[in-house]
């Protein structure tokens, strides 16, 4: 049972690459705090009916972004909850506003060579879907990492430890450091 001592933490927000872990790291910390757990890639996929690979088809990846802008501003208003959000998500400018104001953001840094260990059969990441991959991730942190670590509160590598360990020492970090407010 989750101790009294998180009631009153805000929500914990996963930044990260593909393949950081941002979802199963987001479940074990949801269950470490008694919280809801919600990914905003499925909320996106569960309130349209589409696959992101079909939203990015048709839509393409500005009409992915503002749906996934529509529902991070809308998970963001809501209490008690860990959110994993998608790769990109930092890269529009309100939803780190967001995220930074409204609760603690952890950003699970990942180097390029994990990342596509864990990503490479997955068919379910657009943009992943080149010749290249690990090229295509390398590009993608140096646009991201910056944006990454401007969002974050904290910054957790996730090369090391299970996603269970992981989750146990985001909470321990968030909870020795009352020093972090929310802008």
């Amino acid at each position: 049972m989750p101790s009294k001592e998180f009631d009153t933490l805000p929500n914990i927000y996963l930044v990260g690459p593909m393949g950081a872990g941002k979802t199963t790291v987001g479940r074990h910390l949801a269950e470490l705090l008694g919280r809801e757990f919600l990914d905003s890639d499925h909320e996106i996929e569960r309130k349209t009916g589409a696959s992101i690979p079909w939203i990015f088809d048709k839509e393409g990846e500005v009409g992915f972004r503002e749906r996934e802008t529509a529902v991070i501003d809308e998970l963001t208003e809501r209490s008690a909850l860990v959110l994993a959000t998608g790769g990109g998500a930092v890269t529009q400018a309100p939803n780190r506003q967001f995220l930074k104001q409204r609760g603690i953001v952890v950003y699970l840094y990942t180097p390029v060579e994990i990342q596509l260990q864990r990503t490479y059969r997955d068919k379910n990441r657009p943009l992943l879907q080149v010749e290249n991959p690990e090229q295509k991730l390398q590009e993608l942190l140096e646009i991201r990492d910056p944006l990454y670590r401007e969002v974050a509160h904290y910054i957790i590598e996730t090369n090391q430890g299970a996603a269970r360990d992981l989750a146990q020492k985001i909470l321990n970090l968030i909870s020795n450091n009352s020093q972090v407010s929310v802008e």
